[in-house]
């Protein structure tokens, strides 16, 4: 008896270290978005204490959420193991930080930027409404969710992103902008390809996928 025991205890302790293994590099993954996430709060943060505008305060506030989100995240029951996806989620999530406040600042080019960076917040502070503990970094499955901007387009948050970046650009016309607002963009559409190509493998997927035809602008993809 005692035998049986030891021997079925034996072979439970390899089963649980995948487990285990998976576990601390979640726990990893949440501190080092919430870690990157602190330095855009930090950098927001300054610039509102320079400007005291009303963007710079909306900044700083969807910072604070994201790094929130990443310590009280909802565990996925799926993620990918592709390492292009998780490049794309880098690229999407990080390369903003080389945008500089640089080159031409015309004032159409202010006017028009700060409308679209208004758009991007108030749209990512809907998504994140609609996300609650299911906001992710790189493709997972952490529940389907289909309600406030989702009800429009799949991937909202990215709209939002995509909105926020153009209105930078519009704001600091330059080439260098220009090549960094395409590539994060480019990841963008990218991690939305692989979020989806990773939710196919659920059947409600497919009914939320004909109600919204959309994913990123009404009409147009």
């Amino acid at each position: 008896m005692t035998a049986t025991l030891k021997s079925v205890a034996v072979r439970q302790v390899p089963a649980a270290r995948p487990a285990r293994l998976a576990r601390t590099l979640r726990v990893g993954a949440n501190l080092a978005g919430a870690a990157g996430a602190a330095l855009f709060l930090r950098a927001g943060l300054e610039h509102f204490l320079t400007t005291h505008s009303v963007i710079g305060a909306g900044f700083v506030a969807a910072q604070l959420w994201v790094v929130i989100a990443f310590l009280a995240r909802r565990a996925p029951s799926a993620v990918t193991t592709r390492a292009r996806d998780w490049l794309l989620a880098v690229g999407g999530s990080f390369g903003g930080v080389l945008l500089r406040p640089s080159g031409l600042h015309l004032t159409v080019g202010v006017t028009v930027g700060a409308l679209l960076q208004g758009a991007g917040l108030l749209l990512s502070a809907a998504a994140f409404v609609a996300l609650g503990r299911s906001f992710g970094f790189s493709a997972a499955d952490r529940r389907l969710k289909t309600s406030g901007p989702y009800r429009v387009v799949r991937h909202p948050l990215y709209a939002a992103y995509v909105l926020l970046e153009l209105g930078y650009l519009a704001q600091s016309l330059s080439l260098s902008n220009a090549a960094v607002v395409a590539v994060v963009i480019s990841c963008d559409i990218g991690r939305a390809l692989a979020e989806e190509r990773l939710l196919e493998e659920s059947s409600s997927y497919d009914g939320y996928r004909a109600r919204v035809p959309w994913r990123l602008v009404p009409g147009l993809w």
